[in-house]
C-alpha cells in the first residue's frame, strides 16, 4: 500500500469508528481493552490523532515528552462531547497527511520508506484496530478489515514492531517455535504484485529473545492460513481462536495450544 492508500484507509476507518461510537453507550466496557470503557477509547484515539498531527503538520524532528495514559484519559473533553472531538482530530490528521510533502522530515519510531509513509501507515492501523474495539464495545460483530489493509497491517506488526529489540522476555515452549503465516484472500497474491514489499506469507521465528520475521514461506513448526482480516485481528489480540472459523492449521487442540503459548504473551510496546 502507498501513502495515498493508507490515508484513504485512515479516513474510512476513522469515520466508521465515530459512527459506531455515536450509536453506543460511552460507558460500555471495551472487551479487548479490559481497563477501558468506550469513553476511554475515544479519549485515547482522539489524543493519538492529535499527537500524530503535531509531528506531521509542524515537522517536529525530535520526540516530544507526552502525558502518560492516565493523564490523557483524565484530561479529555467531557464524555458527551468526545465523538465530535474525535471526529475533529481525525479530520485534521487526514488533512495534515494529505497536505504533507513527500520529503517530509520529522520524528518517527518505526522503520519505513519515509516519515510520511510511516505516519500514514501507523495511523491507518491504529485507527482500524480501535474501530474494531469500538464495535465490540457497542456489542457488534467486527466489520472485516479490507484484505489489502489487513495484510499490510500483519506486515507492519511482524516486521516493524517486532523487528525492534523486545522490552521483555517471554518463555517459549522448546526454546524456539517457527510459525508460518499465509493470507488466503489477498487479491492477486504476493507473486502477482508489482510492489516487492507486499507479502501474503511470513515465516516467524519466536524465541524468548523476541520475534524475527522474514517475508515468504519456509519450514515451520506450525503453519496457519486464513483470511487476512482474521489473521490481522488474531495477531492483534482482537479476536480469539474460539471466535474465528476457517483458519487452516489450527484445527486440532495441540496446534491451538501451541499457538496460544507462543503468541498469547506477545504485545506491542511503543518505546
Amino acid at each position: 500500500m502507498d501513502v495515498d492508500a493508507h490515508i484513504e484507509a485512515l479516513d474510512r476507518e476513522g469515520r466508521l469508528l465515530v459512527e459506531v461510537a455515536r450509536g453506543a453507550d460511552v460507558a460500555a466496557p471495551v472487551p479487548t481493552c479490559p481497563d477501558w470503557r468506550l469513553a476511554d477509547l475515544l479519549a485515547h484515539i482522539g489524543f493519538v490523532h492529535r499527537w500524530a498531527t503535531r509531528y506531521v503538520a509542524t515537522a517536529v524532528t525530535e520526540m516530544v515528552d507526552e502525558p502518560d495514559e492516565a493523564t490523557i484519559l483524565a484530561t479529555a473533553p467531557p464524555e458527551g462531547e468526545r465523538c465530535d472531538w474525535v471526529a475533529q482530530g481525525h479530520a485534521a490528521l487526514v488533512r495534515a497527511l494529505g497536505a504533507a510533502p513527500a520529503d517530509l522530515a520529522c520524528w518517527t519510531f518505526l522503520a519505513a520508506p519515509s516519515p510520511l509513509a510511516m505516519w500514514a501507515r501507523r495511523q491507518a492501523h491504529e485507527t482500524a484496530v480501535h474501530r474494531v474495539d469500538a464495535e465490540l464495545a457497542a456489542g457488534r460483530a467486527p466489520t472485516p478489515v479490507d484484505p489489502e489493509l489487513a495484510a499490510d497491517g500483519i506486515d507492519e506488526l511482524l516486521i516493524a514492531f517486532f523487528g525492534r529489540p523486545p522490552r521483555r522476555r517471554h518463555e517459549v515452549p522448546g526454546g524456539t517455535v517457527t510459525l508460518g503465516l499465509e493470507v488466503s484472500d489477498l487479491p492477486g497474491g504476493a507473486g502477482g504484485s508489482d510492489r516487492p514489499e507486499r507479502s501474503d506469507r511470513w515465516t516467524v521465528q519466536v524465541t524468548d529473545r523476541g520475534v524475527q520475521t522474514r517475508r515468504g514461506s519456509g519450514p515451520s513448526d506450525l503453519a496457519v492460513r486464513g483470511r487476512a482480516s482474521d489473521l490481522y485481528l488474531l495477531l492483534w489480540h482482537r479476536r480469539s481462536l474460539e471466535e474465528l472459523e476457517g483458519l487452516e492449521g489450527l484445527e486440532d487442540e495441540r496446534a491451538r495450544t501451541l499457538f496460544e503459548q507462543v503468541w498469547g504473551p506477545r504485545d506491542v510496546t511503543w518505546a
